[in-house]
């Protein structure tokens, strides 16, 4: 079986490198625009329930069938929602946060731990139900791909390894529970 794991496009948030997880925002412009390549075929989509992940599935795949899972949504950033670097520099946890390799949980958000079970548990769910598709095309988070990744793929490599631009990602093997990465997207 072949996945393929692409990050949404670029909103006007990420552009401004914001942490933006529960925000519902849509597609820049600009993010429309750099998603005007080829991208891998495939039977199925499978994304978040949030509009940039919908937005872009649509505008990749149109033609496609898709499935919204609510277990897909990014991590919960808590009290850095909405912030970037520059508004959070100075902050004493935000420092913390940073110091730990981004091991600490978010403020009011949630712990890195809990978010990476989520979204494994939720990709064990999802494939089990999508065993007679050949070629399936997740459009997440880029914590989504990094999660997922982090755990199944071989050889391993950490969760910062995955990380994926807007718009791209990964062409991936999937076989016995185990990730290979063919290319990137």
């Amino acid at each position: 079986m072949r996945i393929n794991f692409i990050r949404h496009g670029q909103t006007p948030s990420n552009a401004e490198k914001r942490y933006i997880s529960r925000t519902d925002e849509s597609l820049s412009e600009y993010g429309r625009s750099c998603l005007d390549k080829p991208y891998p075929d495939c039977d199925i989509v499978v994304c978040s329930q949030m509009k940039r992940c919908v937005e872009t599935a649509g505008i990749i795949y149109p033609d496609k069938m898709m499935i919204t899972d609510n277990a897909l949504t990014e991590c919960d950033f808590g009290d850095f929602e909405g912030k970037n670097y520059n508004e959070l520099n100075g902050d004493e946890y935000y420092q913390k946060w940073i110091d730990s390799g981004g091991t600490l949980p978010f403020p009011n958000g949630e712990a890195p731990t809990d978010y990476k079970d989520r979204i494994c548990g939720a990709f064990i769910r999802i494939m089990s139900g999508l065993e007679n598709y050949e070629n399936i095309s997740f459009v997440v988070h880029s914590g989504n791909i990094m999660a997922i990744l982090e755990r199944f793929a071989v050889p391993h490599k950490d969760y910062f390894s995955y990380a994926a631009e807007n718009g791209c990602g990964y062409a991936c093997s999937y076989e016995n529970g185990i990730i290979t990465i063919i290319e990137t997207i």
